[in-house]
């Protein structure tokens, strides 16, 4: 049985050359190695203990399980089943449709989507950011900051519904052109129509990629991989012209200049002198209110694009009328080969000098005469059509408003007065936990917006979680917040003290740190060379492997049991005991073990 690293290395090996074709793909998933791979890949997700639609969870999971499924695959007799549908609300109110696998289907699905990252990964363009190893949102938004410069217009893109629109059809013919095999594509197939069971009533699904399907991301990015291409060739056919054409009065500020500069080497009275010199300077000062270049020139067009899933934004170079042709086309291509829709709504052209929104962050190319001097000692207009990230007041007060911690009132002058309130759903935590559930939320939001140009508003943010605290531990002991500083604040931070499982004691305080503007990623030219995968640790095989019973000792095969979440363990029972002192969500269990376990009749 061949190593499930050597596998995935050998298939990515051609993923560059978008010509090779894949055959015998199929009979990667009779590896017993590949799951085993996918299971320690996927185990510690608390999602797999929600069950499926056959009432299933990771629970119980078995060397016996993982061969029952290779054994149903080999026959082709596998057949996922349908997702149970469930909704989460979406920022605008509406509700999303999540689709929730059964796990032996996630299982699959994973040994499935590790097959097509290696097959896929080399070909993706450098404009892809979504759902791709070493890439995020944070790459993407560099991105555009490195190669966004100098842009007239933006684009916003946004499909409407895709991850529901995609057509089956298409998307099976797209994985043809590098997959010659056909069991292979009838399992993709299998998932697509694999509908969803919303209450207790069967529905088919004719379109789309399963929503909450480990394996619809990677299906995505090779679907929209077909527009990244058409935008490439795009953006090679829309620029013309090497350089933009010099501003027409700039040469007489350079001759001016060099005038000046050669009377100051023959100049011998020092009055004289700090004459020229004034005159130099004030050459400088003017030359800088006039561009470089003819920014109306024609001649010269450029066009960036990049994709984050099915958001994007282009940064053009060009005429407005250039903007409303590129939708245009885009619009025609996304039709015509995809049977994709754009939404009109959420698809807007925005001049360069207004914000555009991407990923959260507000996008616009600045305009500045603020000037420092070059290698050569010129001074030039170091930040002028510079692409600017910003993170707005607008997006810090939802944020707030949305973890109901913020209170707006209005002042006699309009104004808004924002009072921090205290979180009611903490009441009945313990101190240590409240800390961490405003440490967590506010490391979460600043490192996300870390990047923007204007990250010092994120004290702001930062501030009102911080008197939010204060106010849900004031509130929690019927105290005030000058009487709960006195007696958390440790060297002006607040610290909460807690005793651990070993009876030391250890403290935690509030999250606290400069807010200045960081960049993670210092290159965003990331290679599109496919990832070299490594063999994963199967500590979890291993144990199942070991056949011994961590509880009794028996001698048999055996079942991982899973919980979702250590801290929900009471410590009763002799496996949650074992459990917390080895600081593990998983036991692996002889089967009547397992049962007492979950009957609670081992103490």
């Amino acid at each position: 049985m061949r190593n499930s690293a050597k596998v995935l290395n050998g298939l990515s090996k051609y993923s560059p050359q978008v010509n090779y074709r894949y055959e015998r793909l199929y009979r990667i998933l009779f590896n017993e190695e590949m799951f085993y791979n996918a299971y320690q890949r996927i185990y510690a997700k608390e999602g797999n203990m929600t069950e499926g639609s056959d009432g299933k969870t990771i629970d119980g999971m078995s060397l016996n399980r993982i061969s029952k499924l290779i054994d149903l695959l080999r026959t082709e007799a596998y057949q996922p089943q349908p997702s149970r549908r469930t909704y989460i609300e979406k920022k605008d109110g509406k509700m999303r449709p999540l689709g929730i696998p059964s796990f032996d289907d996630k299982l699959v699905q994973e040994v499935v989507r590790m097959i097509l990252e290696a097959i896929y990964e080399g070909q993706f363009l450098d404009c892809s950011h979504g759902f791709r190893p070493k890439r995020s949102c944070h790459t993407a938004l560099i991105k555009i900051k490195k190669t966004f410069t100098g842009a007239k217009w933006f684009v916003e893109g946004d499909i409407k519904s895709f991850f529901d629109a995609i057509n089956h059809e298409i998307l099976i013919g797209v994985l043809k052109e590098r997959i010659s095999d056909d069991r292979f594509l009838r399992l993709i197939r299998k998932f697509l129509k694999a509908g969803y069971v919303e209450e207790w009533t069967f529905h088919k699904t004719y379109s789309g990629t399963p929503q909450g399907g480990i394996v619809s991301p990677i299906l995505a990015n090779i679907y929209l991989d077909k527009l990244d291409r058409y935008m490439l060739k795009y953006a090679e056919s829309f620029g013309t012209g090497a350089r933009r054409k010099p501003h027409p009065t700039r040469s007489m500020f350079e001759n001016k200049k060099k005038w000046a500069t050669q009377k100051l080497k023959n100049v011998r009275d020092e009055n004289e002198r700090l004459a020229v010199v004034k005159q130099i300077k004030a050459i400088d000062k003017e030359r800088l209110s006039i561009p470089s270049c003819d920014e109306m020139d024609d001649s010269y067009k450029r066009l960036q694009y990049v994709r984050y899933a099915d958001d994007f934004l282009i940064g053009i170079i060009g005429s407005k009328e250039d903007s409303k042709r590129i939708k245009d086309d885009i619009k025609k291509f996304l039709e015509a080969e995809l049977k994709l829709e754009l939404s009109e709504m959420k698809t807007l052209i925005t001049h360069t000098e207004k914000p555009a929104k991407f990923l959260g962050y507000e996008v616009l190319v600045r305009k500045s005469n603020l000037a420092r001097r070059d290698k050569m000692n010129r001074l030039t207009r170091t930040y002028n059509a510079k692409v600017y990230l910003r993170i707005s007041m607008d997006t810090i007060k939802q944020k707030l408003l949305d973890s109901e911690i913020l209170e707006i009132k209005k002042k006699n002058n309009g104004k808004e007065w924002w009072k921090p309130r205290e979180d009611t759903k903490c009441l009945h935590k313990d101190d240590l936990e409240i800390l961490q559930m405003y440490n967590y939320k506010l490391r979460g939001f600043t490192n996300y917006y870390a990047i923007a140009n204007n990250s010092a508003l994120l004290h702001s943010y930062s501030y009102m979680m911080e008197y939010s605290m204060y106010r849900t531990f004031a509130c929690k002991y019927k105290s005030s917040v000058r009487k709960i500083l006195r007696k958390y604040q440790r060297d002006g931070v607040f610290t909460v003290s807690y005793t651990n499982k070993k009876g030391d004691v250890r403290s935690q305080s509030f999250y606290k740190t400069s807010f200045a503007t960081s960049m993670p990623v210092e290159n965003t030219q990331l290679d599109n060379k496919t990832p070299l995968y490594h063999s994963n640790s199967t500590s979890l095989i291993d144990r199942l492997k070991a056949e011994k019973c961590e509880i009794c000792g028996a001698n048999e095969k055996l079942d991982m049991h899973h919980v979702r979440k250590l801290k929900n363990l009471d410590g009763k029972g002799y496996a949650d005991r074992l459990m917390i002192a080895r600081r593990r969500k998983t036991i692996a269990l002889c089967r009547g073990c397992h049962q007492k376990t979950h009957a609670g009749k081992i103490d």
